[in-house]
């Protein structure tokens, strides 16, 4: 549960609890822990006794910091390290983004985890007791070594210095971390415990899950899925009737928890999707809409709309005249207003409230003209299965932000919606359906606007036993945690002095209902019907039996892998079928070769029976090469088993093998034939035999294959074997051939002639060696070969790649393939980019990298020549890509990056008009020429005019930047840059005279029933004189804002510093509260103007206005 002091600071935003991550540039994605569950991953857990510990890091020069994250030092707790990691301005949302990290997850061994409760804060250093805390846990691993909030607390309030967070420019923060070691979390059992299995996360898919889950547990919706026409010839991952089969299958069969990747892959969804949290009810309609659309001209046609589709009526009806205007709709869910009402009831009542038409709204009725009428909506018939959306998340058009409605909100066991006479039900329904409705599924939302984790309490036989779905784990549940806990409103706190007359604490519960589920009474046999394997198409169940069969073997023999060794044999035959397909380097893939799975105390003589049987090659042909990793990374056959090795087991073999500890043994199989080509018993081996492999490389076809295997004596030389190769290769007796010695490919491609004139030995060729050979080629016939010899061919080999290019504005197509070698210099590479684009100048080509997690383009382009090879750019961490992104830019590069770019807001002295400017200028420039060059754009009032830049951050304006300082460091990332000209009363201030900070603000009521000041609109300075009142500043700020007269008069005006209103008189002398000059922090005192923001949002609003709206939902297939 995340437990928040009081703060005055609005805390909607508080679920952002997940590991952070680098690998999303744009919208991040979000899959967050139940904060409202933070007791559950522990329940039943035998722990041992805890450590803990506080640690205390202050941030200096906070505001100034440019790093885009930020660690602390490191601090140890229950023997493991631990640092905090923050995102000074966000993780690409407009918070502070905050997490504990394992300090040393790089180093630690495969597999380690470890278990942490633990909180974060940042300190309030004016009333200590508005700190911001929030708690959760965690289960550490290699895949998650980071845990904590993106979104922990508003940029705005963070950087706001009177709220306290920033005193001199330093923030304080703070984290308590509890160490526990969790035993057996991981043995809970969901189908032993409750019948049911659960659904794997494979992201941020805990949304999704809930709502399959829901669908699941509809017997006549699971049914007509089933009833679906599919093939055994359909692929689960590109049919969604068939990968929603299979999926339903399994969970009403399997035994452990099921994977969602086929559906999500036949929704035509990449790994992007799946770590993007999309809205459930947009999911939910898209889903139906296309099973409906697919469930067309089957046995199943119509079944959503008879489960889901019911109607009203809107109806608009005169008052004094006889005209009535109806409307018939159809919907599958209904969405309620939660905010204004206390329960489901007075929602209904809501929806179907009459509305007046009159005054300036009448209505305008046909041959009637306007008149005043009647508004409203009433119910046809309501669907067996009722879906009521309950609108959680609504729009603040006071804040301009998406906030989540955590109010307390009642729903019933049992929905009548024929109460009061049937007061929601039109005239044209048929009064003798009863809509009398049993509650089935409650889907819950925990967390905050921009994300947070779904589960779902579902009651699938509509018995008292109500279960948690919670993604993989299932859960048995109470009617209070299914119904009364997921209410939403507050909650106290136990008191920790009982005997003192304490006020309890409350704080606000983010875990509540945002979606249930009703069946009719009068539908509940027909809805709940009885599903068996006889619903489920034959090739369907025997498909998932194989399935499910071949995961048991796999099971069975993961269990029984310490009794078996897997043999992995090699014969000439592989080496013919891969070199030169699978394979240039080394020999064999041995994961393409047959493997046998042995018994270890299987003596290895009989082993050789069982490859006689599988090759048809008998035991006294056969003669068995162990492999060998030499110290180059190559891989070759090293020296044949002797007769003793031969008796031994087969278990004992491999350990002779096999230095690393490894389940495997590899060896060659050498098999000779005589004339008549039958097999014969290999040949004697002494110590001048050396076993030499044999590749043939044909610069004309640019074609490499394996040719043999020849035994040579180790002070012979190249000569004498060169009539055996031609005959190998199929050429005349006496073709002059050039020797190649293939050494290694890691990291880069060694291969050396061989000189014949040299022995083998003094060649220092030994056995499992490889010789590459080809015809010798003239001088002058070289060129007209790309690749005339083997070193050049197999570097092109080595270093070949076909890169993906695509558009920076398209970047999820495709546009074109080149094929490019690894070793590209920069140029080499935007010149063939260039030219495959019609370009003349390469150097106004701009790539890209690519994220290989977010599989998106990285939010950095690549600098002119900033990367050596092409295999730099295709690398993201430890993965390597085949996509690059380009653009084509008005100017070269090297210039572009010779520049700065601001966009700077330019606000006209006597017009109420904005307009945006980029502004392009060298690195070295300063605000002067920023200054100079807007002036060429933007229309001044008067010639000689002066102008300003301004940094200006949620309402407030931060600083007036000199003329002379240079733009290379200023950021108009996070601040608006804004330029307006001097007003001349600016110009000529008297000694008496004082500039002062003007801003709007409203104050609102936060959760915990403290007033919050709200600035918005524009600020702006203005100059009052010494002895000046109150009322003659008003005039002249409703002059300059041009504020009628019956809209001034509501406004009040107040002296702040610090947060904190002093409401001023008409008669009160203005200067007098702005005596200090040159104060830091000056835009902490102002003239504060207080009236309602009803002004139109500007469609510039700079970056700190965005929203995170969520991505549209879509399914391609």
């Amino acid at each position: 549960m995340t437990v928040l002091t009081p703060a005055p600071i609005d805390q909607e935003d508080e679920e952002m609890l997940v590991p952070h991550s680098d690998l999303v540039e744009g919208p991040q994605p979000m899959e967050v822990v139940a904060q409202g569950e933070a007791g559950n991953a522990t329940e039943n857990q035998q722990v041992e006794d805890p450590q803990s510990s506080r640690f205390t890091w202050r941030i200096e020069n906070f505001s100034r910091l440019n790093a885009k994250k930020l660690y602390s030092e490191i601090f140890v707790v229950g023997g493991y390290k631990w640092r905090i990691l923050i995102f000074p301005k966000g993780n690409n949302v407009d918070h502070l983004s905050m997490y504990l990290d394992v300090a040393d997850s790089a180093t630690l061994p495969y597999g380690w985890s470890r278990y942490a409760q633990f909180s974060l804060s940042v300190v309030n250093q004016i009333h200590s007791k508005y700190s911001i805390r929030k708690d959760t846990q965690h289960q550490f691993n290699a895949r998650e070594s980071d845990w904590g909030f993106t979104s922990f607390m508003g940029l705005s309030d963070l950087y706001d210095p009177c709220r306290g967070y920033l005193l001199n420019d330093t923030c304080i923060v703070e984290a308590e971390v509890i160490v526990r070691r969790v035993v057996d979390y991981w043995a809970y059992d969901s189908k032993k415990e409750t019948g049911f299995v659960g659904l794997k996360n494979q992201g941020a898919t805990c949304y999704m899950n809930s709502l399959l889950q829901f669908l699941y547990h509809i017997p006549y919706f699971r049914k007509a899925v089933y009833h679906m026409p599919t093939t055994e010839n359909d692929i689960p991952s590109a049919s969604i009737p068939l990968a929603l089969q299979s999926l339903f299958y399994k969970l009403q069969y399997s035994d452990s928890s099921v994977a969602t990747k086929d559906l999500t892959k036949s929704f035509g969804w990449d790994t992007y999707d799946s770590f993007m949290q999309h809205d459930v009810q947009e999911l939910n309609r898209v889903l139906c809409e296309k099973l409906e659309d697919k469930m067309k001209g089957t046995v199943v046609e119509g079944t959503i709309q008879q489960l889901f589709e019911g109607h009203h009526m809107n109806y608009i009806e005169c008052i004094n005249v006889d005209y009535k205007s109806t409307r018939k709709e159809s919907f599958y869910d209904l969405q309620l207003d939660v905010k204004g009402c206390r329960d489901v009831y007075a929602s209904f009542d809501k929806y179907v409230e009459v509305e007046r038409l009159e005054g300036d709204n009448k209505y305008h009725a046909e041959q009637y003209g306007l008149q005043d009428a009647k508004k409203g909506v009433l119910f046809i018939d309501f669907p067996p299965v009722l879906q009521l959306q309950l609108k959680r998340f609504e729009y603040d058009f006071m804040r301009d932000t998406m906030v989540k409605i955590n109010d307390r909100y009642e729903f019933p066991v049992q929905l009548d919606l024929d109460r009061e006479n049937g007061k929601y039900l039109s005239p044209d329904a048929d009064r003798r359906v009863r809509n009398l409705y049993t509650l089935h599924s409650v889907l819950v939302h925990s967390g905050g606007v921009h994300g947070g984790h779904y589960y779902a309490f579902i009651r699938p036989t509509l018995s008292d036993q109500w279960y948690k779905f919670d993604d993989e784990r299932v859960t048995k549940e109470d009617i209070k945690r299914a119904l009364e806990e997921q209410y939403g409103g507050e909650e106290e706190l136990p008191q920790t002095n009982p005997g003192f007359n304490n006020t309890p604490f409350k704080f606000t519960k983010y875990s509540n209902a945002y979606m249930l589920v009703y069946i009719r009474e009068s539908d509940k046999e027909k809805v709940i019907c009885n599903v068996d394997e006889k619903d489920i198409a034959e090739h369907l169940r025997e498909r998932l039996k194989r399935e499910q069969e071949e995961k048991e073997i796999k099971k069975k023999e993961k269990a029984e892998a310490h009794l078996y060794t897997i043999i992995k044999v090699a014969r000439d035959e592989d080496l013919v079928e891969q070199i030169g397909r699978d394979i240039y380097f080394d020999l064999v893939d041995h994961d393409k070769v047959r493997s046998f799975r042995i018994q270890k105390q299987m003596p290895f003589n009989l082993f050789k029976e069982e490859v006689a049987k599988e090759f048809g090659i008998p035991v006294q042909f056969q003669r068995f090469w162990l492999w060998a990793k030499r110290q180059n990374h190559t891989y070759r056959p090293n020296r044949p088993l002797t007769h003793l090795e031969e008796t031994q087991t087969v278990g004992q073999l491999r350990e002779v093998s096999n230095k690393v500890h490894n389940a495997e043994l590899k060896l060659f199989l050498e098999v000779e034939f005589g004339l008549d080509l039958r097999p014969i018993p290999p040949p004697d081996k002494t110590k001048d035999d050396i076993l030499l492999f044999f590749k043939l490389y044909d610069p004309e076809k640019e074609e490499l294959r394996y040719v043999g295997r020849l035994f040579v004596k180790a002070m012979g030389k190249p000569t004498e074997i060169l009539t055996n190769l031609n005959e190998m290769a199929g050429y005349a007796p006496d073709e002059e051939i050039d020797l190649y010695e293939e050494i290694k490919f890691e990291p880069q491609v060694m291969c050396e002639p061989i000189d014949r004139k040299f022995t083998f030995r003094s060649s220092q060729l030994e056995d499992g060696d490889i010789v590459c050979f080809q015809k010798s080629l003239p001088v002058d016939v070289g060129d007209r070969f790309r690749y005339p010899d083997v070193p050049s061919f197999l570097e092109y080999v080595r270093n070949r790649q076909v890169v993906h290019f695509r558009a920076l504005e398209k970047p999820k197509e495709d546009d074109f393939c080149l094929e490019l070698s690894k070793l590209h210099t920069y140029d080499d590479v935007v010149e063939r980019v260039a030219r495959q684009l019609g370009l003349d100048d390469p150097s106004k080509i701009r790539l890209t990298s690519h994220n290989c997690y977010s599989q998106q383009p990285k939010p950095q382009p690549i600098k002119y020549r900033g990367v050596d090879h092409l295999s730099d750019m295709l690398v993201h961490y430890n993965q390597t890509s085949d996509i690059l992104y380009y653009e084509v830019l008005d100017i070269p590069l090297p210039e572009l990056q010779g520049l700065k770019t601001l966009k700077v807001t330019f606000h006209h002295a006597t017009k109420d008009e904005v307009s945006i400017h980029t502004i392009r200028l060298p690195k070295q420039s300063t605000v002067g020429d920023v200054i100079n060059e807007l002036k060429t754009k933007v229309e001044l009032s008067h010639p000689s005019a002066e102008l300003r830049l301004l940094e200006v951050f949620y309402h407030k304006i931060y600083k007036i930047f000199p003329s002379s300082e240079k733009i290379e460091n200023i950021n108009d990332q996070y601040w608006t840059l804004r330029a307006e000209e001097i007003p001349e009363e600016e110009k000529n201030l008297s000694p008496h005279d004082r500039l002062i900070h003007v801003y709007h603000f409203t104050k609102e009521t936060a959760q915990n029933q403290m007033q919050q000041i709200q600035n918005f609109g524009e600020p702006f300075f203005l100059v009052i004189h010494e002895g000046e009142t109150l009322a003659e500043v008003k005039e002249r700020i409703q002059k300059k804002l041009q504020v009628p007269d019956e809209e001034f008069v509501k406004w009040k005006f107040a002296f702040l510093s610090l947060g904190r209103p002093e409401y001023l008189q008409d008669s009160d002398i203005v200067s007098s509260r702005f005596q200090r000059r040159d104060v830091y922090g000056a835009w902490e005192q102002y003239l504060g103007l207080e009236h309602s923001d009803n002004a139109p949002k500007r469609a510039y609003a700079a970056n700190q206005n965005r929203h995170a709206f969520e991505k549209p939902v879509k399914i391609y297939n």
